[in-house]
């Protein structure tokens, strides 16, 4: 779960009206930490890992700064052209990360691309999967079942394109277009198992109530992802 505790856009900086509800840029974070919680309180059987890269993005004497090459944990370089794409690279070197656990499946959740929010607003989340169909099939079916809405885009590797680099292995960022779909084949390039990705920066945080969704924070993703994860190892076994 991506955990950027404020993000400032770094040296890319934000628009000062774009930047009050950025304390929320850990709510993928605080996804995976319900989850686990509850879980844990319900005695589900199931053997879960949890990771949660961490850190702010803020200017700083220090900070990443466009035309950067950073050289990833697997050892791949990118070309950062824009700070405020900082989410998909903690959350690139933990999905490498999690590849000693040889998983049977990972979900990364994230409040990731304006993109996602602009493309289907604050009542859905994107989604994006490299798993057998009958596992997203049980996905849906729980996201059903929780009352949050997912909408799945496309992997082509058409989009994969936007992101090369003449001076590195791939760019951080790809053009204004399909930015959503864009993240997620930069994060595709880090896994080597079955995956899902999880964009929650439409419905992540709300400034006015919605139905049950009070004003704030709205957990979105625990109640889908634990009900798929009880149903798919547990009740269906």
């Amino acid at each position: 779960g991506k955990g950027i505790t404020f993000d400032s856009g770094g040296l890319n900086i934000k628009p000062g009206d774009s930047m009050d509800g950025m304390k929320s840029d850990m709510s993928g974070a605080a996804a995976v930490l319900g989850c686990m919680a509850a879980l844990a309180k319900n005695n589900i059987p199931v053997y879960v890992i949890g990771l949660i890269p961490s850190t702010d993005n803020r200017p700083g004497f220090n900070a990443f700064a466009p035309g950067d090459i950073i050289r990833m944990m697997d050892g791949s370089t990118v070309e950062m052209l824009n700070s405020d794409a900082e989410g998909r690279m903690i959350l690139a070197d933990a999905l490498h990360f999690a590849k000693q656990f040889n998983p049977s499946l990972v979900i990364d959740i994230a409040t990731l691309t304006g993109s996602a929010s602009a493309a289907v607003g604050r009542n859905a989340t994107v989604a994006f999967a490299k798993t057998d169909e009958s596992i997203f099939n049980k996905l849906e079916t729980a996201a059903f079942k929780t009352w949050e809405r997912i909408v799945r885009f496309p992997l082509w590797d058409d989009y994969a394109d936007m992101l090369k680099s003449e001076i590195a292995d791939a760019k951080n960022i790809g053009n204004r277009h399909a930015g959503a779909i864009t993240a997620a084949k930069f994060l595709e390039r880090f896994t080597r198992y079955p995956w899902i990705h999880l964009d929650i920066a439409g419905p992540a945080f709300l400034d006015k109530k919605d139905s049950y969704r009070s004003v704030g924070g709205t957990a979105v993703g625990v109640r889908m992802v634990y009900e798929f994860l009880k149903y798919q190892f547990v009740e269906n076994n």
